[in-house]
């Protein structure tokens, strides 16, 4: 099938190539329109994320499409460390519908299984279905597909465990906090340290809820302005054991060479024995927070070799998804082929319909110019009766051709379908018709707009 898919992704490109060609919404749109004038598409999507940049069109036959989305990639880019073209990847025909349905289910994500890409897909097949232009963008070959990867990605984490569990260490953080908290919202949190894991789990404790963030570092310029990033306020190292009564959550990341959270500083920290319970998840190596902390009442103590064994296990269950939901793709591939496959024969029947009702009609007149005493009645009975039996004659063709094709026929089977029926002797007629009509038209215009001539009587 002419359908390719063009793009860049976190497999073949790093990530300051990715951003520099990575669309925004009004950008994507503009994009689109721009591809359909230059490439001479029918349909084209573009699914941009901070992991892929991918465009996928309609119908192509050649290679002005591909290299179309090259230029356009190459000119957002701007001067790259190597062509651009290296980073370039591309698929073909079921090739492409296989990559599409990888991407909605996460299977092609940089975390298997992560849910958000399933939003992303379909609000890229959403962009280009409603840009104000026609034919859609998104018409009946990329609508179907989309749709069905949606649903595709949908059944996967549905019917598969490919999306249970939490993939990366700020998101099983998290999901301890909840653990243990239920709700973060109105949680604080103190951060000790600015290593850039610190600050990613910091990032997604704030989204869920948490805040009044207290940061705590050797530098207490970098302190301030990690605090002001969160909205929170920054504190002098020395004075961490102020803070500790009054957070919920602790988050570590120095790179001091002994451990600067002790059970002493914990216990002296509190005037009366804690009523809450105390987070702390010390993400150092080596680490920031004696282990004997966590032999304290109402404290939670995770390293980073805990938290890396949860996401392990998560990763396992994901993987061992990956059979099952390799089988659902494969088979809503072979679904979407036999559906490409009988819009081929479309034209074929709708030819073989013409033929038939062409010679229809014409052996009806000349049966009718013999018998000028049949009824009005009578003359709708014999009508009647042809097209019926015009309709039996093509039903059984039309469903072999029709079944043909979903089976894997091919062009194969159309050329013998238009060869049996002498389709493409009737459509060079219809062709020569057509001609020979607008040449008549043209010959008549001039006579219709001319005016006499001033010098004949």
């Amino acid at each position: 099938m002419p359908l390719a898919v063009v793009g860049v992704s976190h497999e073949t490109a790093p990530v300051d190539i990715r951003e520099k060609v990575a669309f925004g919404s009004a950008e994507a749109g503009d994009a689109l329109l721009a591809l359909r004038k230059e490439a001479g598409v029918d349909e084209a999507v573009i699914l941009s994320t901070c992991n892929r940049t991918e465009v996928y069109l309609f119908p192509v036959r050649e290679e002005r499409p591909i290299r179309a989305v090259e230029r356009l990639l190459a000119g957002k880019a701007g001067p790259t460390p190597r062509p651009l073209g290296s980073y370039v990847f591309q698929e073909w025909g079921e090739g492409a519908v296989r990559h599409l349905f990888h991407v909605s289910a996460g299977l092609d994500s940089m975390v298997t299984g992560e849910a958000e890409i399933q939003g992303q897909v379909k609000e890229a097949y959403q962009r280009a279905s409603t840009l104000p232009v026609f034919p859609p963008m998104a018409g009946p070959v990329l609508n179907r597909l989309f749709q069905m990867a949606l649903a595709v990605g949908g059944r996967i984490r549905s019917e598969t465990p490919i999306g249970e569990g939490t993939a990366s260490v700020a998101s099983v953080a998290v999901e301890l906090a909840r653990k243990i908290f239920g709700s973060l919202k109105g949680k604080r949190v103190l951060i000790l340290g600015a290593g850039i894991a610190g600050e990613l789990i910091a990032e997604a404790l704030t989204r869920e809820g948490v805040e009044g963030v207290v940061v705590a570092t050797r530098t207490y310029d970098r302190a301030v302005n990690l605090a002001r990033k969160h909205r929170g306020h920054a504190i002098p190292f020395e004075k961490i054991h102020e803070a500790l009564p009054s957070v919920d959550i602790v988050l570590s990341s120095t790179a001091a060479p002994y451990p600067v959270l002790t059970r002493s500083i914990v216990r002296d920290s509190f005037q009366e024995p804690r009523r809450h319970p105390l987070l702390i998840i010390d993400i150092a190596v080596p680490r920031d927070v004696d282990p004997a902390v966590g032999d304290e009442p109402e404290v939670f103590l995770y390293n980073v070799d805990d938290l890396r064994k949860i996401v392990d296990e998560h990763v396992r269950t994901r993987e061992g998804a990956l059979p099952e939901a390799q089988r659902i793709i494969a088979a809503h591939s072979e679904e979407f082929r036999s559906w490409y496959a009988s819009l081929e024969v479309v034209p074929v029947i709708q030819d073989m319909r013409k033929q038939a009702k062409a010679f229809r009609e014409a052996e009806l007149e000349r049966l009718f110019r013999g018998l000028a005493h049949v009824s009005p009645e009578d003359r709708e009975r014999i009508e009647a009766f042809a097209r019926r039996l015009q309709n039996k004659l093509l039903h059984d063709p039309t469903v072999r051709l029709r079944e043909g094709m979903a089976a894997g026929g091919g062009p194969g089977l159309v050329d013998a379908a238009r060869l049996l029926y002498g389709l493409d002797e009737v459509q060079a007629a219809d062709e020569r018709r057509g001609r020979d009509e607008r040449a008549a038209l043209d010959e008549e215009a001039p006579k219709k707009g001319s005016k006499p001539d001033p010098g004949v009587p």
